[in-house]
């Protein structure tokens, strides 16, 4: 008896995001067939790993998925985690994608005439493969954070939900990214005591002139600035996201300000055992650079508006309203009443799974606006793809159609079928 053979699928996307769904969008509207394979369900990230009070920090009118721009009459608002939900889910259900959920991929390799998808339900072939799994697979912690007495509470910011969630008592917030900034004000808010570990991130300015930043940015023609053209794309590849905030309708995040109003500053955290903790002596080096980069883009925005004869009224000079007396390099927690550590420095990628010469040497993929050098092997949905909205609703519409449209013409020259 003939052995059956694995059933073939001309594309399979990998991964039933935002971004994995928009390709299937440009499929479906050329009549290619494909498969969606999602190990959970679709936009799973967005319903399970963000905590209660998340929002957008990009505004809403920026939301541009294919067919499918903000609906909603809010479009300088900042949706909160449920509208997004809601948002995604009414993109999905536009155009009936073929989607299977629940089928985690444990293996794509290259075949002669194509690839070889294995799942823990089955294997495909397919002559084309998408990866649009995103970024934030592995949390990360730093290793010494197991030699940390046990009796404070670690969580990592995929994990958090809302402060009540960690015991009473002070919090350290390891990480000034977008996630950490925010968690931050979420304790701050709470009326609880917080403690910040301040790493390299830069800050924006949110409102600026009469208008959101962004939409300056935006109109000054920032956004479509590519990484080919960047003037310096090695910077921008490494970068940590501008720290700002959307929430109540949007507000900056000066961390001086915080200082002020109680919370505990310190530089990045370099070590630690026990209930001891160990900083670097970068806390105002950070602020300092944070406040350039957000100089930096104020500079910009009235270089635009001058360059432009735009009549916009005029914003008072920045001023530095706190700075640190002196720089902590250890601390005890248990003298300083903390109790518990959320970690926000990041995710790592797991890309252990692809068995193709598509990386470099430090395991990142390498691509051209998300075409490897590997035929009909792509990504879709990360950083810088192309500009910096890619990875973001906004460019998603761009990356999405530039790709279908080369796996469409290679499907109809007949080199992936």
């Amino acid at each position: 008896m003939t052995p059956a053979r694995d059933p073939h699928v001309p594309v399979i996307i990998i991964g039933g995001g935002q971004a994995g769904l928009s390709v299937s969008w440009y499929l479906c509207a050329a009549g290619i067939e494909h498969l969606v394979l999602e190990r959970a369900k679709r936009f799973e990230s967005w319903r399970h790993n963000r905590w209660d009070s998340f929002c957008l920090v990009t505004p809403n009118w920026q939301c541009r998925l294919p067919g499918w721009p903000y609906r909603g009459g809010d479009p300088d608002g900042f949706m909160l985690k449920d509208d997004i939900v809601d948002y995604l889910d009414g993109f999905a259900d536009s155009f009936d994608p073929p989607l299977r959920e629940g089928v985690e991929v444990t293996r794509v390799a290259r075949l002669d005439d194509g690839y070889v998808v294995e799942t823990r339900t089955g294997r495909f072939t397919a002559g084309q493969v998408v990866i649009a799994t995103g970024g934030y697979d592995t949390p990360i912690e730093p290793a010494f954070a197991r030699d940390l007495d046990p009796g404070i509470v670690q969580m990592h910011s995929r994990d958090y939900r809302r402060p009540s969630q960690l015991p009473e008592g002070g919090t350290l917030i390891v990480g000034t990214g977008q996630s950490g900034v925010q968690l931050m004000d979420d304790f701050h808010l709470a009326g609880r005591p917080v403690h910040l570990a301040v790493g390299p991130a830069p800050r924006s300015p949110r409102r600026y002139r009469g208008r959101d930043a962004t939409d300056w940015l935006h109109e000054a023609g920032h956004y479509a600035v590519t990484i080919d053209r960047h003037p310096d794309p090695q910077k921008a590849l490494s970068q940590t996201n501008h720290y700002m905030s959307g929430r109540d309708g949007g507000k900056e995040i000066d961390l001086r300000r915080y200082a002020l109003e109680g919370v505990k500053l310190y530089g990045s955290v370099s070590g630690g055992a026990g209930t001891r903790l160990e900083f670097m002596p970068d806390l105002e080096k950070n602020l300092d650079d944070a406040d350039r980069s957000y100089m930096g883009i104020r500079t910009q925005i009235d270089a635009y508006i001058a360059a432009s004869g735009i009549d916009a009224p005029e914003e008072p000079p920045f001023e530095k309203l706190w700075r640190p007396a002196r720089e902590t390099t250890e601390i005890d927690m248990a003298a300083e009443g903390i109790t518990s550590i959320l970690w926000a420095i990041g995710f790592r990628p797991d890309y252990s799974w692809i068995e193709a010469p598509c990386f470099d040497a430090r395991g990142k993929p390498m691509f051209h606006r998300g075409v490897t050098e590997v035929p009909g092997l792509y990504f879709i949905g990360l950083g810088w793809l192309n500009t910096w909205g890619s990875g973001r609703f906004l460019a998603i519409d761009e990356d999405s159609r530039f790709l279908a449209e080369r796996i469409t013409d290679r499907a109809r020259a007949g080199l992936a079928a």
